[in-house]
């Protein structure tokens, strides 16, 4: 198999002295409601081998599951299009500064805990640390996703939250196909682990470390997926790989 990466990022990353293999799965443009059971058998299992790991975008998972909050659903107050104008802008993507994101974080928290997290956010500001507003508002507001069309002209019409019971789909995903799996959050300035499957047999940080650099990347590439194979000399003797 001829292990592929995605422009600006590489196929062989080393963590713990041990060099690892990476390959960008392509799928079709996974849409609501379909099954990851499905989707795996069709582009994992041909390839997947024992002592392999994939690690998957939480996005795909949520879609699956129906996580969505369509923007016809959301009735965007003056305050959410007031906070919003003071919320910093990411280069990770599109936050509370979108009036729909503030107003998903006042539906979920309230508006008096959503007023002091963005005074907080802001003295945080000034002393120069960041993500005090995330921090108070929690992860379902920080992981929301969707809301614009910039990379997928139909995510502007809805939002896509976090999946759900993340480790739990993994334990599924073994059980059903045989294959291990982390839920990543990812992108190009962060990554989170989500869950993975229980025996997956590395610690959060190696996991951490293996996608570091977002080999799924961050624009329309299609490739939700990533296996994750330790290279043996074999596979380090492939031209394409040296």
């Amino acid at each position: 198999m001829e292990f592929r990466a995605n422009s600006g990022r590489n196929v062989i990353i080393e963590v713990n002295n041990e060099k690892y293999l990476r390959h960008a799965i392509e799928t079709h443009y996974i849409q609501i409601g379909e099954s990851y059971i499905d989707i795996i058998e069709k582009y994992v299992k041909p390839i997947y081998k024992e002592g392999d790991i994939i690690s998957i975008s939480e996005k795909i998972i949520s879609l699956c599951q129906k996580r969505i909050i369509y923007k016809k659903d959301v009735k965007v107050s003056k305050l959410a299009k007031f906070l919003s104008k003071f919320a910093m802008k990411s280069n990770a993507g599109v936050g509370v500064d979108n009036p729909y994101k503030m107003q998903f974080a006042i539906m979920l928290n309230g508006r008096l805990k959503v007023i002091y997290a963005a005074i907080a956010g802001g003295i945080g500001k000034l002393f120069g640390k960041r993500g005090v507003f995330y921090k108070i508002v929690g992860p379902e507001i920080s992981g929301l996703d969707g809301f614009y069309g910039d990379v997928f002209e139909d995510y502007a019409d809805f939002g896509i939250r976090l999946p759900e019971n993340p480790t739990g789909v993994c334990n599924e995903i073994y059980e059903k196909t045989g294959v291990k799996a982390m839920i990543v959050d990812a992108n190009d300035l962060n990554v989170e682990i989500l869950g993975n499957t229980d025996d997956i047999g590395y610690t959060e940080e190696e996991l951490i470390a293996l996608i570091k650099d977002n080999p799924a990347g961050q624009t329309k590439t299609l490739t939700p997926i990533v296996l994750i194979r330790k290279a043996n000399e074999e596979d380090l003797k492939d031209s394409h790989l040296e």
